[in-house]
């Protein structure tokens, strides 16, 4: 049988919030209300990844190949939120983790993540 391989994840906006659904059954979802902070995490040759963190610093990675125009429209209902703040971390010829945005309410901190 010829096709498509089966993708890694899925990715799913609604007005609530973002879910990924990775192919192994286990799943990320954060409500729109519980984002505190937008990061960009990019690396030479890799997808372009977007992270989305709560208070705890639980959250949402979003391959920039998964999103679309409903996703980013969403990201500008976060208060202050700078699209093209987000497009230059994301073209960024620098590897690394950019903060985007925080919350105008954020917590004390958020711990350093480790990407895979």
């Amino acid at each position: 049988m010829h096709g498509n391989p089966m993708p890694d994840s899925y990715v799913y906006v609604t007005e609530e919030g973002v879910t990924r659904h990775y192919s192994d059954g286990s799943v990320e979802a954060l409500a729109w209300e519980d984002v505190v902070e937008v990061r960009v995490v990019t690396e030479a040759g890799e997808d372009v990844l977007y992270i989305l963190l709560d208070r705890d610093g639980e959250g949402c990675v979003v391959p920039r190949s998964a999103t679309d125009a409903t996703f980013l429209a969403r990201l500008r209902y976060l208060p202050d939120f700078d699209l093209d703040r987000l497009a230059l971390a994301a073209d960024s010829a620098h590897d690394g983790v950019v903060v985007v945005w925080r919350s105008p309410d954020p917590p004390s901190a958020l711990p350093d993540l480790e990407y895979d």
